[in-house]
């Protein structure tokens, strides 16, 4: 970790001005850095933490990282819950109503707690990155939905509660990356029924022969999303062409996803695939009809 400080303290300590102007630099107002490091994002949020004054609680997607979960980057602004809501690039600064119960310390900071992350992520991120940051805080850090429910009351009717409240039967651990996410989410809007996740195929004898992403069991379909390793890493390119040629002869039939599908090819080869299997008719305007409609394009967009 990189060396991060507040400017007041150090000077009341000792250290010459001269040396903090000229071996250090601001990350955050009154929080300085090495001149030459590269901050982590535990970095920025102990920042993060110390311009406040120690009295702000981390929350959104940087207290879902403190958490456990994964696909959260080195860049990701930092969120926290404090009094003072003045600007500072990296930083989102909110004045939300926190209780006592939604605190919890991680790594010695006070962070909001699993049930409240979600609940801030459920609100304040757009839609499709919601549920993959809600689908990764649930794989690191298992939350209760009716914890949420509870804040859900606690505080009525402010911002992002449609969303949250649209958001939470959907969230699932299985989910293994944002994409996965992203495309289950597609599946949903478009009136498939909720797909299983990781669901395990077996030999007769048992033997394990793989865990499709997602898909309906009882159809024999699986959807997988094939990210760049598939591309990049000829082993596991060779695996999983076998991997599939095996799950044929087992009945599967299983739809593979890259990202620069268009979400019409996808839902159109979903769909087809459904029917063929014995699915019940899906409701082509589905995804038309809803408040938030579904992107034009799959495409390469991040959680």
């Amino acid at each position: 970790m990189a060396e991060v400080f507040l400017a007041r303290e150090a000077l009341g300590e000792g250290m010459p001005r001269n040396d903090l102007r000229r071996w250090y630099r601001p990350m955050y107002r009154g929080v300085h850095v090495g001149r030459w490091e590269r901050p982590t994002l535990q970095d920025r949020i102990l920042g993060a933490h110390l311009t406040t004054g120690r009295t702000g609680v981390i929350a959104g997607v940087a207290a879902s990282a403190l958490h456990g979960a994964a696909w959260v980057g080195d860049a990701e602004p930092v969120e926290v819950l404090a009094r003072n809501r003045r600007r500072q690039a990296g930083l989102i600064v909110r004045r939300d109503r926190i209780a006592d119960d939604e605190i919890v310390r991680v790594a010695g900071l006070p962070v909001t707690s699993p049930a409240r992350t979600a609940f801030d992520l459920g609100r304040y991120q757009q839609r499709t990155v919601a549920l993959a940051r809600l689908d990764a805080m649930m794989r690191a850090a298992p939350f209760d939905p009716r914890e949420v429910a509870t804040l859900l009351s606690r505080y009525g009717p402010v911002r992002g509660v449609r969303q949250l409240r649209e958001l939470l039967p959907l969230v699932d651990a299985g989910a293994a990356s944002p994409q996965e996410s992203r495309l289950r989410l597609l599946l949903v809007d478009n009136g498939f029924p909720t797909p299983q996740t990781q669901i395990p195929v077996h030999d007769a004898d048992g033997t394990p022969v793989a865990y499709l992403d997602m898909g309906w069991r009882e159809l024999g379909l699986g959807v997988e999303y094939d990210g760049d390793q598939h591309r990049t890493d000829r082993a596991q390119y060779v695996r999983d062409l076998h991997r599939h040629r095996r799950l044929a002869e087992l009945g599967w039939e299983v739809i593979r996803v890259v990202a620069e599908d268009r979400a019409a090819d996808v839902l159109r080869r979903v769909r087809e695939a459904f029917l063929r299997r014995g699915g019940a008719e899906i409701d082509e305007m589905a995804g038309s009809s809803r408040t938030f409609p579904p992107k034009g394009a799959f495409g390469r967009r991040s959680a």
